[in-house]
């Protein structure tokens, strides 16, 4: 290079749009500005080899059918493993048996698909390297002609209408996945007709203060008063008292027979003794207080009222209907339950019929 700065090789006559292209021809190989290119490519084994290729598609088809094996797996621990089995793992100590299964079978399951999938593109899909300039961000129609043809291409070199052992097993796969969500869905709440329908309140069954624990007279209800009554049996050191009381509470109230304004609700009462579920038909609150002098209860969660001596019906708030009455009757100088509950107690729920 001269003084001037310029190549000594570069002719003087060489057009000024031209010079930078000749100088970038003279550069030395160690120019760090040079342009790089692209290395040769090398062909892999499944390039050249069917065998190797056959190889890879056993091993990415075991993956999928371990992923299905993995999801049956879950779903079978979800339905087997009992949810308080304790279990001792080194060196993690002792852990839930069902979170542990859970964990794993989910976590194969996933992975297995991951990892057949990243296998068949590494091994079996076209790996050329391939540059391309680039184009406004809208495109034109020789783009979306070539989008399409480079995707036909692609399917095409992934060999997926070709290797059907591998789309079958990978659709297994996928498939089979989704049912882990579905079977979690079984943990929001009971099956209906099961215990949405159902309490412990039947004929016979005496009436028990809540309180006390000791069966209920007609004269341990005062007029103006309110009780609060559970199911004879049901004891407060029971494993399942909290789930069955939140169903079985039941409220006592005496009203004046003539104050009783429906004739279902005077018929299933005695002596101006009636009961209602203590559940509010709203989102499943303990109702608490009473209002003697117009026989309202009040749920305090949120402010939903109910007539008692008008068959439970709402009168305000976002209740979407009546208490549930219970049919009482008296034997033996008890208050006792003359049948079951007619309909669901609690809030609504989606196939209350």
């Amino acid at each position: 290079m001269s003084e001037t700065g310029r190549h000594e090789d570069v002719p003087e006559e060489i057009l000024p749009g031209e010079r930078e292209a000749h100088e970038g021809a003279v550069r030395p190989a160690d120019d760090p500005f040079a342009d790089p290119g692209l290395p040769a490519h090398e062909h892999r084994a499944q390039d050249i080899d069917e065998r190797a290729a056959r190889r890879s598609e056993r091993t990415v088809a075991l993956l999928f059918l371990v992923s299905m094996i993995a999801t049956v797996g879950f779903i079978a621990s979800y339905v087997a493993i009992p949810i308080d089995k304790i279990v001792y793992i080194w060196p993690i100590g002792h852990i839930s048996a069902l979170n542990f299964a859970l964990g794993l079978t989910l976590g194969a399951a996933l992975f297995c698909i991951g990892a057949g999938a990243v296998h068949w593109a590494r091994t079996l899909m076209s790996d050329v390297e391939v540059a391309d300039d680039r184009h406004p961000i809208e495109a034109s129609p020789e783009v979306k002609a070539k989008v399409l043809s480079d995707f036909k291409l692609g399917a095409e070199e992934s060999q997926f209408g070709r290797r059907k052992l591998i789309r079958n097993t990978m659709f297994g796969a996928l498939a089979l996945v989704p049912l882990s969500g579905v079977v979690l869905l079984r943990d929001l709440g009971p099956l209906p007709e099961t215990k949405l329908r159902t309490t412990n309140w039947k004929k016979g069954v005496r009436l028990v203060n809540q309180s006390t624990n000791l069966p209920l007279r007609p004269e341990d209800i005062a007029v103006g008063s309110l009780t609060f009554a559970k199911p004879e049996g049901l004891e407060e050191d029971q494993e399942d008292f909290n789930e069955k009381i939140a169903k079985d509470a039941l409220m006592l109230v005496r009203i004046q027979p003539q104050n009783i304004k429906d004739k279902q609700e005077l018929a299933w009462s005695h002596e101006g003794i009636v009961a209602y579920s203590k559940i509010c038909t709203h989102v499943g609150c303990p109702i608490s207080l009473y209002e003697q002098q117009t026989h309202h209860v009040l749920c305090p969660c949120h402010q939903s009222t109910f007539d008692l001596s008008d068959g439970g019906r709402v009168i305000f708030g976002p209740a979407g209907h009546a208490l549930p009455q219970l049919h009482i009757t008296v034997k033996d100088g008890f208050l006792e339950a003359a049948s079951g509950f007619e309909e669901p107690v609690g809030p609504s729920f989606w196939e209350r019929g």
